[in-house]
């Protein structure tokens, strides 16, 4: 009688499912002719008004989903590449909510905003392509400015000396001048070697490419510029007035003015080299970088600097020392826990519904005191299952590397080997080994939208090719990587906002703050502390104080 009576139930529910179904399909189908009839109307209604415009709800819908196809190759990366899977990805369940569910009546119930609003064809992508275009330009003009103006004056100041020896012997001016004896020769020859010298340490220390473009003049730099040109101009000065125009008729008065003005540029590179280079070398503060959201924070010794010299330092510093910021780790999956509240109990012969009985003292029931917060044990729990499975897909992809590792040999190290593999045939060979414990590893660990298939495997021939082992091979994947390595993320330019309290000209102190910002997802706190004073006191070492003697108690064993 239980055997007929469940068998029956189970009758019953599957006969409700299907009519619900059938149900389900003529309403479907009376709801889809309903939309045709209305996207019909709509285009008739279109074609009657007789407007101008070009676009096509169809054309805008294949656009959104072509871009969204996209954008999901995006973000799968390798996890896509490799082993196509049903459901949820790993990058859509890594950030913590459900998937967009789009609704199908989207193309007849959404306004379209367009910059099209005019004959002439004009539109707001338009307009974001010449913004960025007149952006694009003017941030080159602004990185070179101050590099082209300090090339133009440190040129102007080299060539005037020669420019001062020249000058008298050349026979555009009327000047008569006496011949050069030996000792101008010598002072000639001095001046000489004093302009090389001047050439190669200028060459060393302000032609460089330069690190970033600041938002303030940088005022040691434009100090050191004022004085070379205020340098440059009073010797021109004093040349026309007291040389020229006397018609001095001493070459070698001439030669010995020119290397003077010579020595002169020479201790003004001596000045720029101190101010510039050394001052910041000597440790007096001590910098702590802190990252936001995840927290990751750096300490480092810098020297005197204005605040936004140090926060190129910071930068460099950050994207040396610093791993690469994953927001997908921050969303760890969690196992969904439901508590015991109660006990549903059916009867099959008699009542056809159900009873809650509520947990006696010999079930599992929740706590009676109210509320019970188990977030941080439930976190933990979590964090330790999470870190156990790392470490157990780790495992496994070590081994399969050293065991596709151990497959390949080196042509001419193998006696007897027939033909030959160049590395990429040799990566393409062994990669199916490697392909599904390294996927499953990048998944759990949120690195699968850096790496793609052309990327890992351009990666095993390189590591072929050198001869190189499975570790090290794996140490690309092994961790996050530090920021610079980040191949997906790096442009040959990268902006970032600083903000601080104080004008970004003035010099560090104790308790500068300053904070950095790339987007919405990454800031870095920067907070400044002087290094304090240490006052050592001697104390000498007696070799009469150097005894001692052991005190022994009853219950101490010797």
């Amino acid at each position: 009688m239980e055997t007929e009576s469940v068998r029956s139930g189970r009758s019953d529910r599957s006969s409700h499912s299907q009519v619900a179904r059938q149900h389900h399909r003529i309403h479907g189908g009376r709801r889809s002719a309903h939309r045709s009839s209305r996207s019909s109307d709509a285009e008739s209604q279109r074609l009657r008004r007789g407007t101008d415009r070009d676009t096509d709800p169809d054309t805008d819908r294949d656009d959104r989903s072509v871009s969204t196809r996209a954008s999901r190759r995006m973000r799968h990366g390798l996890a896509s590449e490799f082993i196509p899977e049903g459901g949820v990805t790993a990058v859509d369940y890594s950030r913590g909510r459900p998937p967009v569910v789009h609704d199908d009546d989207w193309g007849d119930n959404t306004t379209v905003v367009t910059g099209a609003t005019s004959e002439i064809g004009f539109s707001v992508e338009d307009v974001r392509i010449g913004k960025d275009l007149e952006e694009h330009i003017g941030f080159r003009c602004a990185r070179y400015l101050g590099f082209v103006l300090a090339a133009i004056i440190s040129f102007l100041a080299f060539i005037s000396p020669v420019a001062m020896i020249v000058l008298p012997k050349i026979n555009v001016l009327d000047w008569p001048m006496d011949s050069c004896k030996p000792d101008c020769e010598g002072l000639l020859l001095g001046l000489g070697f004093k302009l090389l010298i001047l050439l190669l340490g200028s060459w060393a220390l302000f032609i460089r490419r330069p690190k970033a473009t600041l938002p303030r003049i940088d005022i040691l730099r434009a100090i050191v510029l004022f004085l070379v040109f205020i340098l440059t101009f009073a010797y021109w000065l004093f040349y026309g007035v007291r040389i020229y125009l006397k018609n001095d008729v001493q070459y070698v008065n001439i030669v010995a003015f020119s290397g003077s003005l010579v020595d002169a540029l020479l201790f003004v590179h001596y000045l720029s080299v101190v101010l510039l280079e050394l001052r910041q070398l000597q440790p007096q503060y001590v910098v702590k970088v802190t990252r936001s959201p995840d927290g990751e924070s750096m300490s480092y010794t810098v020297g005197q600097m204005t605040i936004q010299n140090l926060a190129v330092w910071c930068l460099e510093q950050y994207y040396k020392d610093f791993q690469v910021y994953n927001p997908y780790l921050e969303c760890l999956p969690r196992k969904s826990s439901q508590r015991v509240t109660g006990f549903k109990i059916y009867e099959v012969d008699g009542v056809s519904g159900g009873t809650t009985v509520a947990p006696s003292h010999g079930m599992l029931s929740p706590p009676s005191g109210g509320h019970r917060d188990t977030g941080h044990n439930d976190r933990f729990y979590e964090e330790q299952e999470y870190e156990r499975r790392v470490r157990r897909r780790r495992a496994r992809l070590v081994v399969a590397a050293e065991e596709a590792f151990n497959h390949v040999r080196r042509y001419d190290k193998e006696p007897g080997a027939v033909g030959g593999m160049s590395p990429d045939e040799a990566a393409q060979a062994i990669f199916p080994t490697l392909v599904r414990p390294l996927q499953k590893y990048l998944r759990i660990t949120r690195q699968q939208p850096r790496y793609t298939t052309e990327n890992v495997l351009r990666h095993l021939a390189l590591c072929i090719s050198y001869e190189l082992s499975s570790k090290a091979f794996l140490e690309r994947y092994m961790t996050q990587g530090a920021v610079i390595w980040n191949d997906k993320g790096m442009a040959d330019t990268q902006k970032w906002v600083l903000m601080s309290d104080r004008l970004l000209s003035r010099s560090v102190g104790n308790g500068t703050r300053l904070q950095l910002k790339q987007g919405s997802d990454v800031g870095l706190l920067v907070v400044v502390r002087r290094i304090p004073h240490f006052n050592l006191v001697e104390q000498v070492f007696s070799e009469k104080l150097n005894k001692f003697v052991l005190r022994l108690n009853s219950e101490m064993a010797v």
